[in-house]
């Protein structure tokens, strides 16, 4: 018949040194030496004293003497009166007994007891070692060094619970159409049934995209507070370290953390740092460290249960960058935009930042939202701050308008810099500059208004800045619109040919921005007769695209000699009309240029009710066309 397998014996786990076993382990030592100590005591001879003994040898009443480095021993050849048949005595010196003798007095030798020194000095160093071994393994473990190869593998999410959010969809403003989009996600979390009943489930993964400083990263806490459950928060360039695999293994880890915390929310922040399209320059390779965790990353939302209860959440801004493999559907398959909001959003946000400094009753978060075109949340809550702390420099009661108007020079010109002190012939050049921008900006249709014309020298190179402010946002641009303003941009210029007969490099910043949008008009917009309706400079390809320095630059499209002789040539006519009829306005009002500029050298700043009559007077003489 056939043999019962044999059972193995049960494996037992090695044994692993810490606190909880080191301590006992001490304790049993010093048990021992003490129990060791008392027997010691209780069998040895009650020693006697030296000079008792020294009686007994003159006596001739012992038989034999054994001599030790601390005692002596003798026998005795008559046992004493109490029964004792052997004396032990403690040593004392040959010179100071002899010394002592002749005094008839009673001495003996006393030997140190050093138990406790001998003790304290073997566990005294065996506790210090301990105590650095364990303190260096703690902060080994804690860097990812040696001690912390078991650990090295673990996910470094940021776990905050239900409690510890406490942020909500109030808290965000501006990005109205991407909190309704989020609220999907968020109903599906509370009540996933419901959502489920007709076969739909939620998106695996939702990827925001925008600018920076829009609020990607609030509006994922956001949808964690409005939810009530636990979020998990990390960055793409925490899962890679130096080690291979490492961040496969904390992708895994990251992912089992959640199914257990289900239902929960994952968020990674910067996902370019990780999702960075696979085989891009003659560098990469399938063993590189970043290509194995964006792909253990798509494996694991590859088998990701949608009805589990964890939403992905990812933000960045170079989406272009990103692998095609996380855009597909069944992984990132919801894209949010979460653009820079318009000016009614940008009154919203300031709306929620206003509410924690003191106001006073002139400002207006819409007039402050009119004077901040392109600004992200981040950048009005950072000119909420400023303003906060110019009002503070002077000892106000309260934050004005004036402070808000200042805090955005300050933020799009720079820092006043009154020690750069200016000659009279170059200010005189400024305000001419400056001024020339202004009056063609007065005369041309459709131009933004001017709001402020300073020639106060400002952040690194501007000597002056003339500021205008668009009544609305606007998205498009025709060709009329970009000529205005091609011309406004060389106004200033213009301005010094005129009047002083020579120009400088004052206008170096204004010629770079025209060139741009000349360049634009010819090359991208189809705006020039001469070349035609035909895109020859084309944006960067979205996907696989080399970097700069291995090949990436100028694949996008070739020209032949010819096209580019053309293009150079339509943008430079285009520059130059611009020039001339720059030139037309200003020399049809140049009384009304040199008396504006004589007023701006003598206040230095002119603010829009200040400009009011010069741009009536502008107006009423004919623009060109």
């Amino acid at each position: 018949m056939p043999q019962a397998p044999i059972p193995e014996p049960p494996s037992r786990s090695p044994l692993r040194w810490g606190p909880a076993q080191v301590w006992p382990l001490l304790l049993a030592l010093v048990a021992l030496f003490w129990l060791r100590d008392l027997w010691v005591t209780s069998t040895q001879v009650q020693p006697i004293p030296y000079s008792e003994f020294l009686q007994y040898l003159k006596a001739e009443k012992l038989e034999s003497i054994r001599i030790g480095s601390q005692f002596i021993e003798g026998q005795l050849k008559v046992a004493a009166p109490d029964g004792r048949t052997r004396i032990v005595t403690t040593r004392v010196a040959p010179d100071l007994a002899r010394d002592l003798a002749p005094y008839n007095v009673r001495f003996e030798g006393v030997v140190e007891n050093t138990l406790l020194r001998d003790l304290l000095s073997w566990v005294v160093p065996a506790l210090v070692l301990f105590g650095l071994w364990s303190f260096m393994g703690k902060r080994m473990a804690g860097q990812g060094g040696l001690g912390g190869l078991l650990s090295v593998g673990k996910s470094r999410a940021k776990l905050h619970s239900e409690t510890d959010v406490r942020v909500s969809f109030d808290d965000v403003a501006g990005v109205d159409e991407a909190k309704a989009e989020l609220r999907e996600s968020v109903e599906f979390l509370k009540n996933p049934a419901a959502y489920g009943r007709l076969g739909a489930h939620m998106p695996k993964g939702i990827l925001l995209v925008g600018p920076p400083g829009t609020g990607k990263t609030l509006l994922a806490r956001a949808m964690a507070g409005e939810a009530g459950v636990p979020f998990f928060s990390i960055t793409g360039s925490e899962f890679v370290e130096m080690f291979v695999g490492v961040g496969a293994a904390r992708v895994r880890d990251l992912f089992e953390q959640a199914r257990a915390s289900a239902p929960c929310i994952i968020f990674i922040d910067e996902l370019d740092a990780l999702g960075r399209a696979r085989g891009v320059g003659p560098l990469s390779g399938g063993h590189d460290e970043k290509e194995q965790t964006l792909n253990q990353l798509l494996a694991e939302m590859d088998g990701f249960d949608a009805s589990a209860g964890v939403v992905i959440l990812a933000a960045t801004n170079r989406p272009e960058i990103l692998d095609p493999a996380l855009l597909r559907a069944g992984r990132f398959d919801r894209q949010v935009l979460v653009d820079r909001p318009d000016r009614r959003g940008r009154a919203d946000v300031l709306r929620v930042h206003l509410k924690k400094v003191k106001l006073a009753a002139d400002v207006d978060a819409d007039a402050v939202a009119a004077l901040t075109p392109g600004f992200a949340g981040a950048d009005l809550a950072n000119l909420v701050n400023e303003a906060a702390l110019l009002a503070t420099r002077r000892s106000a009661e309260a934050v004005q308008m004036g402070d808000f108007t200042a805090a955005v020079e300050r933020i799009v010109a720079g820092l006043e810099r009154h020690q750069r002190v200016l000659g009279a012939d170059e200010r005189r050049t400024v305000a001419l500059h400056e001024m020339g921008h202004a009056l063609v900006a007065m005369t041309l249709p459709g131009a933004d208004p001017v709001h402020k014309i300073s020639i106060v020298p400002r952040g690194i190179g501007a000597l002056g800045y003339t500021m205008q402010r668009p009544g609305e946002d606007r998205y498009l641009a025709s060709r009329a619109e970009l000529r205005n303003r091609l011309a406004v941009l060389l106004g200033g210029r213009a301005a010094e040919a005129l009047v002083i007969g020579e120009i400088s490099t004052g206008a170096a910043d204004d010629l770079a921005k025209a060139t741009d949008i000349a360049h634009d008009m010819v090359a991208r917009y189809g705006m020039s007769a001469e070349v035609g309706q035909v895109v020859y400079d084309r944006p960067p390809s979205r996907f696989l695209e080399l970097p700069e320095g291995l090949g990436g630059a100028g694949l996008e499209r070739g020209l032949s000699e010819d096209t580019a002789r053309r293009i150079d040539a339509a943008v430079r006519a285009l520059v130059d009309e611009a020039f001339g009829r720059a030139t037309a306005v200003l020399q049809a009002r140049r009384a009304l240029l040199e008396d504006g500029a004589a007023r701006l050298l003598a206040q230095e700043t002119l603010s829009e009710a200040e400009l009011a009559p010069l741009a009536t007077a502008a107006r009423e003489l004919p623009a060109p066309a």
